[in-house]
């Protein structure tokens, strides 16, 4: 980025600082705060604010590119060491960024639609296996490639990074041990037969990782009725320990009417010897479910562990701006995440036209417009302007006059 484009990108976000509202965090006087700036290397921190009006005034002062504050209280959060801080609790934050995506996106719009999906998902943990209140949890857009989760609960905030790790194993299955979720039956044998043993599961409406592996068990089993008779028996028979005739025998049991409702209630005995076949089955489904379709693995939640875990980390401000595409970050309550469009409602510039010389490709779509950037001049409405050039792909045009 040139002086030219980062003093017009500065002016820019001046404007917008001096109509920003800028709420500032619960506790404010004992977090501290840490700025990146357009003209200056590297992060200026261990600041502290007493009042939000001071905090308000620093900003619209010095401008900075980038505005984040500890997820940490501090008794002295404006000294110069972390030893010095004294360190009181911290907020629990997760990361989810594009960065942890299993799949790649093609597009900006498509990997932001990806991290909503994970940070859903996360969200279903904490409310469901955590029992966390809506009201203890924010999820706010990063402004840049994903999300940030932010709980609040008081009794997470004592929690040494070894605990937040370990909530990170569980949201992420780390470790998951199937063989506690299988148990096996006596049942009474047919006619004549002795009694026989029958596997189970979790139902699909027990709590945590019980009704998720149930769930997986039914995404698999849909997944091998859409396949057809043919290929699923030819992916049944691909697991070690599984031949072709046990394989069309599963396949014809699960293909008949009432098949889910067994699963969904935790049966998985189909036929005499099924129970074995099963066992070869799960660990497979949470080895391989990646690559067909959303088994067991993916049930987990996704997370930047070394986030979490770090007890003073520095997390974006919300109703700052990101530095390197000019998006609000923004926070908003839990159940507003599916109705959040970052390309829409995280877009604070206007449409004045500014003239920009693209030095990469760019494809893009912002407020609903489709932008095919070839290297060259171009005129842009302005967030769209704003956003390539913060991105590094172009460069203010030295004879545009806004």
């Amino acid at each position: 980025m040139n002086q030219l484009t980062a003093q017009y990108l500065r002016s820019r976000f001046r404007e917008y600082y001096l109509m920003a509202s800028m709420e500032a965090p619960p506790d404010l006087p004992a977090r501290e705060w840490g700025f990146l700036f357009f003209d200056q290397p590297g992060m200026r921190r261990h600041r502290a604010f007493f009042s939000r009006m001071e905090l308000v005034d620093f900003i619209r002062a010095t401008v900075p590119a980038h505005v984040y504050h500890s997820a940490a209280y501090y008794i002295h959060p404006g000294a110069p060491t972390m030893k010095e801080k004294l360190w009181q609790g911290a907020d629990l934050i997760f990361d989810l960024d594009a960065d942890h995506l299993r799949r790649s996106p093609k597009s900006y719009g498509e990997m932001l639609d990806l991290v909503k999906k994970e940070t859903a998902k996360l969200l279903e943990f904490l409310m469901d296996d955590f029992g966390l209140d809506q009201d203890q949890v924010s999820v706010v857009f990063s402004g840049g490639r994903g999300y940030h989760i932010h709980v609040r609960d008081p009794r997470v905030r004592p929690l040494p990074s070894e605990a937040r790790r370990e909530i990170v194993d569980y949201l992420t299955g780390r470790g998951l041990d199937l063989d506690r979720f299988i148990s096996t039956v006596q049942v009474s044998g047919d006619a004549g037969r002795e009694r026989a043993e029958s596997l189970r599961i979790p139902s699909a409406r027990a709590a945590g990782w019980g009704g998720r592996i149930n769930r997986a068990v039914q995404s698999f089993v849909r997944y091998l009725q859409a396949l057809g008779e043919d290929e699923a028996v030819k992916t049944l028979a691909g697991v070690k320990g599984v031949g072709r005739k046990t394989a069309k025998r599963f396949y014809r049991e699960i293909a008949k009417e009432g098949t889910a409702e067994k699963i969904s209630a935790g049966n998985l005995d189909f036929f005499r010897g099924s129970s074995g076949l099963w066992g070869l089955l799960l660990p497979y489904l949470a080895e391989e479910g990646i690559s067909m379709g959303p088994f067991i693995d993916e049930m987990r939640g996704e997370t930047d562990e070394p986030v979490t875990a770090d007890i003073r980390r520095l997390i974006r401000f919300p109703e700052s701006l990101h530095g390197g595409t000019g998006l609000r970050v923004t926070a908003l309550p839990a159940d507003a995440l599916q109705s959040f469009q970052p390309l829409r409602d995280a877009v604070v510039f206007d449409r004045r036209p500014v003239q920009v010389l693209v030095e990469k490709p760019t494809v893009l779509e912002m407020k609903g417009e489709r932008f095919d950037l070839e290297t060259g001049p171009a005129r842009l409405p302005g967030y769209a302007a704003i956003f390539v050039m913060a991105r590094g792909a172009a460069e203010l045009d030295k004879d545009y006059r806004g």
